[in-house]
Formats: C-alpha cells, sequence, structure tokens
C-alpha cells in the first residue's frame, strides 16, 4: 500500500481517469458499430462526422494510438462511399 498522501490520491485520480477512459473507448466502439450496420446512406454520412470527431478525441487523448485512428476513419469513410 502507498504511504505517502500524494501517492494515495494519484491512485484515487488513476481509477476517475481509468474508467472515463473506458466510458469513452466503449462509446466511440459502439458507434462505430452503429455506423458500420447502417444500411442507408444518407443516415451513415450524417452520423461519420460525429464518430470520427470521438475518434479523433480518444487519439488527442492518447486512449487510442493516432495511426489506429486514422486507419478506423479511413475504413469508415471507404465503406460509407461503398454504400
Amino acid at each position: 500500500m502507498a504511504n505517502h498522501k500524494s501517492a494515495l490520491k494519484r491512485i484515487r485520480r488513476n481509477e476517475v481517469v481509468r474508467l472515463r477512459n473506458r466510458y469513452q473507448h466503449k462509446t466511440t466502439r459502439n458507434a462505430i458499430k452503429k455506423l458500420r450496420g447502417e444500411t442507408d446512406k444518407k443516415a451513415a454520412e450524417s452520423l461519420l462526422p460525429t464518430v470520427v470527431s470521438m475518434i479523433d478525441r480518444l487519439a488527442k487523448r492518447n486512449i487510442i494510438h493516432a495511426n489506429k485512428a486514422a486507419n478506423l476513419k479511413s475504413k469508415l469513410t471507404k465503406h460509407i462511399a461503398a454504400i
């Protein structure tokens, strides 16, 4: 167990941040699944900017790697173009 007051605070803070990251990552994954399952092109095109924004936010905060974000955005854009 940690001995310093600052280490105890850090442990508490890390748990809060971990749960927030997990929530944001899961929410983004669900949005991506919803976008991939969309069959209507108009609906998919309107949903794409919000999903891309979510992916960019995850990459900016180092929850996912920048290259993974770029690959996801590219694949989603190609998927919508093919609908």
